[in-house]
């Protein structure tokens, strides 16, 4: 296990762009599997790097259909080397409540439940999937979240299990990331192996 990311940043920096010029890099696993802590140390290996949430662009009622949002709002503009402005769902109002701006920056993570599907897929120079197995991950997050948002989470498992189902991002994932207590392991994934 191994703390520093710097190799693994210079890695992806090295990457060719895949979405204009932008190398976006998808950070994906199961709710609770440590994807945004990861994401947060990765940009600062990266210097910096932004970090897209797709917990900014779902909603209660559209906890996984967010790919046509992201797409109009991050995908298109980028593409074209433009800034991206995209719309932030507040959780607690339950409404978008204000827009954020994303340059296009050599490298642009993007984290979250569902980041390596099907739709995003053809533009991430590379997708990282936490190793962490389902249950261990929903009982982490339920640890994280508390007793106050137990019925959130008794809706969010089987959505997640429908998602992954319809739309599985392992077996797309080009590298596996292991948490242990000293840091981190980057295994190859089961894309690289075929």
């Amino acid at each position: 296990m191994n703390q520093d990311l710097a190799p693994l940043a210079a890695r992806l920096g090295a990457l060719p762009p895949s979405c204009g010029p932008v190398r976006l890099i998808g950070v994906d696993g199961h709710a609770g599997s440590g994807k945004s802590t990861f994401a947060r140390r990765l940009s600062e290996a990266l210097g910096g790097a932004p970090v897209v949430q797709t917990d900014d662009l779902a909603t209660h009622e559209q906890l996984f259909d967010w790919a046509e949002r992201f797409r109009t709002q991050l995908l298109a503009p980028l593409s074209r080397g433009r800034r991206a402005r995209y719309e932030v769902y507040d959780w607690v109002r339950g409404a978008f409540a204000g827009v954020r701006e994303l340059a296009p920056a050599p490298v642009v993570l993007v984290e979250g439940v569902g980041s390596g599907r099907r739709a995003l897929r053809p533009y991430l120079a590379c997708l990282l999937w936490m190793e962490l197995a389902d249950a261990h991950s929903w009982e982490r997050g339920r640890r994280r979240d508390g007793p106050d948002l137990s019925g959130f989470w008794d809706g969010w498992i089987p959505a997640e299990r429908a998602h992954f189902a319809a739309d599985p991002s392992r077996p797309y994932a080009d590298l596996l990331v292991l948490q242990g207590k000293l840091g981190y392991e980057v295994r190859m994934g089961p894309a690289a192996d075929g």
